[in-house]
């Protein structure tokens, strides 16, 4: 026959009980903390500024096959007017949905730019006919974009190097007869863009209210946009100008759109 359990033992199982109450209760309370952090974080770090339809009007998305199948017929119904798709990297990587996503912008009537991830450790010169190569010959209405940044980049290539490398791409395409225009955010600029080519169309990321304090084209201001047509999310981008002024760069006008281009 059990005895009964002595008293002491009784109070030492309540306190691990009340031990194991607490633990719960203070890892619910952490998990809750966590998630309203996250929230929080996403809600307001990773909130897109306010973008003034009155004074960017026109807006686009930029795009690779990391966005797996989208409809763009449906993108462009909801105002997306231009799309920016990837088309290579460095001097062999093409996009593999460049095609595909050429051909839906198109079917859409979306205005297309074809863009370039600049590899610092390649040569400007075969990355550039690597672009071009994987562009076809098709029309662009935005022409060609270079994303230069350090991001996804090597580190131990020297600036000069660099400089070098993309002054080399950004030629050879002017002397094929596209327009050129360089993607960064405002580190990469004063780091690459200005030292090397400045003066080139430039396309900013910021997340910031006012993007750049400087002559920029296209402001990417988000990239965790929601738009129909695409499944997850998308990178957001304004035209930094009016409609007129919109006309006017299609027609081939430079920053700040010259009102003489017709």
């Amino acid at each position: 026959m059990k005895s009964l359990p002595h008293i002491s033992q009784l109070l030492w199982i309540l306190s691990k009980s009340q031990d194991l109450r607490d633990s719960v209760l203070f890892a619910g309370i952490a998990v809750l903390l966590a998630a309203t952090c996250w929230w929080a974080f996403r809600q307001y770090m990773h909130s897109a500024p306010f973008v003034d339809p009155d004074i960017y009007p026109v807006r686009g998305i930029d795009v690779s096959a990391h966005n797996g199948f989208m409809n763009l017929d449906a993108a462009a119904a909801s105002g997306i007017e231009f799309i920016f798709i990837k088309a290579s990297e460095g001097e062999d990587f093409r996009d593999q949905n460049f095609r595909i996503n050429y051909a839906k912008a198109s079917h859409a009537g979306m205005r297309i730019g074809a863009y370039h991830f600049f590899r610092f450790d390649r040569e400007g010169i075969p990355q550039a006919k690597n672009f071009l190569e994987a562009v076809g010959g098709r029309p662009l209405d935005l022409g060609l974009a270079i994303d230069v940044e350090q991001a996804g980049n090597p580190v131990d290539v020297d600036s000069v190097t660099i400089s070098r490398r993309l002054i080399d791409m950004v030629e050879y395409l002017n002397l094929r007869g596209y327009r050129v225009t360089c993607y960064t955010n405002r580190e990469g600029y004063f780091d690459y863009i200005l030292p090397s080519v400045p003066g080139t169309t430039l396309w900013i990321c910021s997340f910031s209210r006012i993007p750049f304090d400087g002559e920029w084209t296209f402001w990417q201001y988000d990239h965790h946009g929601h738009v129909p047509g695409i499944p997850h999310d998308v990178d957001l981008n304004a035209f930094c100008g009016s409609r007129a002024d919109w006309q006017r760069y299609l027609r081939g006008a430079p920053w700040p759109y010259d009102a003489s281009t017709q």
